[in-house]
């Protein structure tokens, strides 16, 4: 499972930034019945909707903010909704609704100064959902496509500079899933197969925590295929990496056994 126990602060401190813009307007209406779906002007309805996010009834304040666009579509407060609908979603953990409400803000808004908020949602709304190792991949490769976008289009802003952080555990991540299906290929005896799994971590994932256990892997399975040349390149680059792991010892102890010529 993907550790976010010590990001979490520093995500929450981001988004929660965006709550900035409405911080003027949350006093006015407070005693208006919080009922979606019931006719109010503008400030009353998006008053009532700061008040629950506030309390942390973020799925009723999700609900109210949909409510400001809907009654009140043309009016300066829906732009303002719409982003706090996402966050809103996010915070009640509805990752799905809180993409989507982004993903419309930034249809209709590309351009806004606000935007850059709007990228970084739908990436921490994809990096939540990320599962551990022995499950499918396909929302990890989201997450990582997302953060990506963030630090290419807003390379200077703080939204990329903590994308850029949960990039490296997204990587580290893919890797993982990798040297998982890489080990259970070699206990199947399928050592063409571990390799390619081996190789792609060294040669995609080279700054990961896999790196030195993935070179080691590979002198186990090349020495298996017979190929102690290719095993001893793997074994060199270990050298020259990783002198002090564990992973080198245990590599040369295995070239010493099996390619002594090579070692």
């Amino acid at each position: 499972m993907l550790d976010r126990s010590r990001l979490k602060p520093a995500l929450f401190a981001v988004a929660t930034g965006a709550m900035i813009l409405t911080a003027g307007c949350a006093g006015r209406g407070g005693g208006t019945k919080d009922t979606a779906y019931v006719a109010r002007d503008v400030d009353t309805l998006y008053s009532a909707a700061q008040a629950r996010l506030d309390r942390g009834q973020t799925k009723q304040a999700a609900a109210l903010f949909d409510e400001v666009e809907r009654q009140h579509p043309y009016s300066p407060w829906a732009r303002r909704a719409q982003l706090m609908s996402a966050f809103s979603y996010y915070a009640a953990g509805d990752y799905n609704k809180a993409v989507q409400s982004a993903e419309r803000f930034l249809s209709i808004h590309p351009g806004n100064k606000d935007a850059p908020y709007a990228y970084y949602l739908i990436a921490v709304s994809y990096y939540e959902q990320i599962s551990d190792v022995t499950r499918d991949q396909r929302i990890t490769q989201q997450a990582k496509q997302a953060l990506t976008d963030v630090v290419r289009r807003y390379p200077t802003t703080s939204y990329a500079a903590d994308a850029k952080i949960k990039l490296d555990l997204v990587n580290d991540h893919l890797a993982g899933k990798e040297m998982t299906i890489g080990r259970y290929y070699q206990r199947s005896g399928r050592w063409l197969a571990a390799t390619l799994r081996f190789r792609n971590v060294v040669d995609n994932y080279q700054t990961t925590s896999h790196a030195p256990e993935a070179l080691y892997r590979l002198v186990e399975s090349y020495l298996s295929l017979g190929v102690p040349e290719e095993a001893q390149k793997a074994a060199a680059v270990l050298a020259r990496n990783y002198p002090g792991s564990q992973w080198y010892s245990r590599a040369y102890g295995l070239m010493k056994r099996h390619a002594p010529q090579n070692v």
